[in-house]
């Protein structure tokens, strides 16, 4: 399997079975949170697809922007004949471009692979990524990923055994 035969492009809504069929696995193992089609198909525009020489989609991850210089990878996930083939990669490059675009500066991820961000210019934190002031705007939202970010009580059980990882983006 080579590189050079994948691609990546902005999600289509058509994608959703897709993405749902690529992060069941990782819901099942509690690796990723499960979402909703209603969910999916709102939040399509937030994803990237990776397509496979047979143009069949093999990866999926989502750019989610919390505030206004921050935000968050999630919902990357691989078909797992795909892995260590590059397409994490393609994707996270993806994704760290749409965050350019739209102006932001740093981006936050909460994962078990490690390694894999590490490669990638992300680095472990801690508990205080955002002012005060932030943390009380973004507590009032009922997403679950910001849920996750602020590390609140009630979403412990998905979130044991995650690193909290930042990666701040060189400016363009």
């Amino acid at each position: 399997m080579s590189t050079g035969e994948i691609t990546v492009r902005k999600a289509l809504a058509s994608d959703v079975p897709h993405i749902q069929r690529l992060i069941e696995p990782y819901v099942a193992r509690r690796i990723l949170l499960g979402k909703d089609n209603v969910t999916l198909y709102g939040s399509i525009q937030q994803f990237q697809i990776a397509l496979g020489p047979d143009g069949v989609p093999i990866g999926c991850g989502a750019l989610n922007v919390f505030w206004d210089d921050l935000a968050e990878v999630r919902t990357l996930a691989l078909d797992p004949d795909w892995i260590r083939h590059g397409v994490g990669h393609k994707l996270l490059d993806g994704l760290e471009g749409d965050a350019r675009a739209l102006g932001v500066g740093r981006i936050f991820c909460l994962t078990f692979e490690v390694d894999f961000f590490v490669k990638h210019g992300y680095l472990e934190i801690g508990e205080s990524v955002v002012s005060p002031e932030v943390y009380a705007e973004l507590v009032r939202s009922s997403d679950e990923g910001v849920a996750e970010f602020l590390d609140l009580a009630r979403v412990k059980p998905n979130t044991l055994g995650n690193t909290r990882m930042l990666k701040v983006l060189p400016a363009a």
